[in-house]
């Protein structure tokens, strides 16, 4: 099986032709990346337990550090914020609606495969934009790793009620069509539909395989 970091570099080169451009690019993630700040301080708030609400307020932090650095990208191009951010905002928030998920532990199982899916996507995404902006991009959505502190809280659910296993399970894969959608919504297609296709195919494949491997070491079936 190939490495990680081998499957990041055939991703970048698969998905250049189809980045949008910088302010497109800045605002659609930015408005995510807000989202996904909400989606975890409401987490943080539901928690049933002290340490999983320090962990899931940490995690937002993460999230709301993220947003920054993406809006500082827009300030330097010299774009404004909310003519940027704001025609994304109803994307986002629809995608947050369908993801949300029922309970507290839905919530969490969604921002820990939700997040993990869309942060490789968004930095290999990133493949098409100018050296600077790409490096930004890497840097902000990569200084930091939330998914083991995300997969230790799901882990932890489970063992304390492993019933949720087969609920979680299901729901995990439910999310892979939504989240897959917001993905592709960030592309930019060209006339040459079976061509962009021959490009995505793969790309998402891998995602998906990605995803399926994250399930896994939470003893889920992707």
């Amino acid at each position: 099986m190939r490495s990680r970091d081998t499957a990041v570099a055939a991703l970048k080169i698969d998905l250049h032709e189809l980045t949008p451009p910088a302010d497109h690019f800045f605002g659609q993630c930015a408005a995510l990346h807000l989202t996904f700040f909400e989606q975890l301080s409401h987490a943080a708030s539901n928690a049933p337990q002290v340490a999983d609400k320090d962990a899931l307020a940490r995690v937002s932090g993460v999230m709301l550090e993220r947003y920054e650095a993406l809006v500082a990208r827009i300030d330097h191009h010299k774009l404004d914020r909310t003519a940027t951010i704001q025609p994304h905002l109803a994307g986002a928030a629809e995608f947050e609606r369908r993801t949300m998920g029922a309970d507290w532990h839905e919530q969490v199982a969604a921002a820990h495969v939700t997040i993990g899916f869309l942060t490789d996507f968004w930095v290999n995404l990133a493949a098409g934009l100018d050296r600077d902006d790409r490096a930004a991009v890497e840097q902000a959505l990569r200084a930091e790793n939330i998914e083991p502190t995300l997969h230790a809280i799901v882990e932890r659910v489970i063992a304390a009620n492993p019933r949720l296993s087969s609920r979680l399970a299901v729901w995990c894969r439910r999310l892979v069509g939504d989240t897959l959608l917001q993905a592709r919504s960030a592309l930019v297609m060209h006339d040459d539909n079976a061509h962009d296709e021959a490009q995505i195919d793969p790309v998402m494949t891998e995602l998906i395989g990605e995803h399926t491997r994250r399930m896994d070491r939470l003893g889920l079936t992707a």
